[in-house]
């Protein structure tokens, strides 16, 4: 930590402008201060376009030239999706980007003036302030097959948000009509002949209305086999005795049919991006490396690698598990001393595929499951089952970054070191 803070310190020198930008949807705010944080004419304002960015830049360039500076660095917080079209300009023409976390701006704001009082103009000064002082981030765009990636990730996230509402809304209007519907199939969303049923004759009234043979015909529209006569028969027993409601029938058909008709879209919208997913992992060359891994699969291994991009761009398996937010942090002043904790500062989505990758790998893969038991049961601070999965991932994430950068395929004999071995080894003998 001490070594990158001094390197972004020395990056900064006399010869160095630093623009500090306050990002809008379409009015961004400029300050210009040198390394010593003395400021360098009038807060500029300039607009999200073409004209707006070759602005700022000249006259970036114009106090460059009066002041005898000769490098320019850009900060900016990474405010939505905004941020992103005036950095890909800055960075085509060469100049240095870097970020500001939203909540160090909040932090240091006050510090200027004694004031939370909050403007554009002020905001802009505090980020200049703030890469001054070094307490910026280097930025990642990629622009290879981890763009790629990156996009379909967070297209999967979007789409897998989506589905969990649809589904939701689906199980409210069951909830409200047909609340007896999930005890005969215990997941609605699983089966095809659920689905065909919920999108020809979810109601009880129509259940009944069709009787055995007719609900049994609507299953075998969706399932070829001669089954289902069993379902179909506690379908219209549970129908019969119905305690959903009998009002607002049509339109609930109407909703429910919208929802089935949205359900299929995003599933379909799923394995088209899923497919996308993995034709971009295999252009990687890493698909091999990373799914050889028991317990990873095509898309969990193109979530991590569209959430880290090129892991090649890493010197050490810390950098990553910062950038997941597992590095642990603690509280202390005088004599106490707080529990340590994840800081849940990073990419909050590799977090989650991470814990996610966690819990199958403690199911499927001999060495993690062995791994997280010993974790849990050690003689020594054992941990509860949450954080000993977070173990697990940061060690799952080790593995990745190791096997990468390392060109290997996975060896499960070689995952744990000789000391850990014999722990785990240890542990195993004792249990049994």
């Amino acid at each position: 930590m001490k070594d990158s803070q001094n390197k972004k310190l020395m990056a900064i020198g006399a010869g160095t402008l630093i623009v500090g930008v306050d990002i809008a949807k379409k009015v961004h705010w400029a300050r210009f201060v040198d390394y010593r944080g003395i400021e360098y004419g009038k807060p500029f304002k300039f607009n999200n376009t073409i004209d707006g960015f070759k602005s700022i830049v000249e006259k970036a360039e114009n106090i460059c030239a009066a002041n005898k500076k000769t490098e320019i660095i850009v900060g900016m917080e990474p405010t939505g999706v905004y941020w992103k079209p005036f950095a890909n300009y800055l960075k085509i023409l060469g100049i240095k980007i870097v970020t500001v976390g939203t909540f160090q701006t909040k932090m240091a704001k006050t510090l200027d003036d004694n004031s939370q009082t909050k403007s554009d103009p002020k905001d802009a000064l505090t980020i200049a302030q703030l890469v001054k002082n070094g307490c910026y981030q280097e930025v990642y765009m990629p622009d290879d097959i981890y763009s790629e990636l990156r996009v379909l990730t967070g297209l999967r996230f979007q789409l897998n948000d989506k589905l969990y509402s649809v589904k939701n809304r689906i199980h409210n209007v069951l909830d409200e009509y047909f609340p007896e519907f999930t005890g005969v199939f215990k997941n609605p969303f699983k089966g095809k002949a659920s689905i065909q049923i919920l999108k020809s004759c979810p109601f009880p009234a129509q259940i009944v209305e069709l009787g055995e043979a007719g609900v049994l015909a609507e299953i075998k529209k969706a399932v070829k086999k001669t089954v289902g006569r069993k379902k179909a028969k506690e379908l219209i027993d549970a129908a019969g005795s119905s305690i959903g409601v009998k009002y607002g029938y049509t339109a609930a058909k109407i909703k429910l049919s919208m929802l089935m008709e949205e359900l299929e879209m995003i599933t379909r919208q799923l394995d088209e991006v899923e497919t996308e997913m993995e034709t971009a992992l295999k252009e990687t060359g890493l698909y091999e490396t990373i799914t050889g891994i028991t317990g990873i699969g095509t898309v969990s291994a193109a979530n991590i690698l569209g959430e880290v991009g090129d892991m090649n761009r890493f010197r050490h398996e810390r950098q990553i598990h910062r950038l997941a937010g597992y590095n642990l942090t603690e509280n202390s002043s005088g004599g106490s001393k707080s529990k340590t904790h994840i800081s849940k500062r990073g990419r909050k989505r590799l977090r989650s595929v991470m814990f996610q990758v966690s819990m199958v790998m403690v199911a499927r893969n001999e060495e993690m499951k062995a791994f997280y038991e010993h974790l849990k049961n050690r003689d020594k601070n054992p941990l509860k089952r949450k954080q000993a999965l977070v173990v697990v991932a940061k060690k799952v994430l080790t593995i990745i970054f190791k096997l990468v950068t390392k060109k290997q395929a996975y060896n499960k004999a070689a995952v744990f070191g000789t000391f850990r071995t014999q722990q785990i080894i240890g542990y195993e003998l004792k249990a049994a």
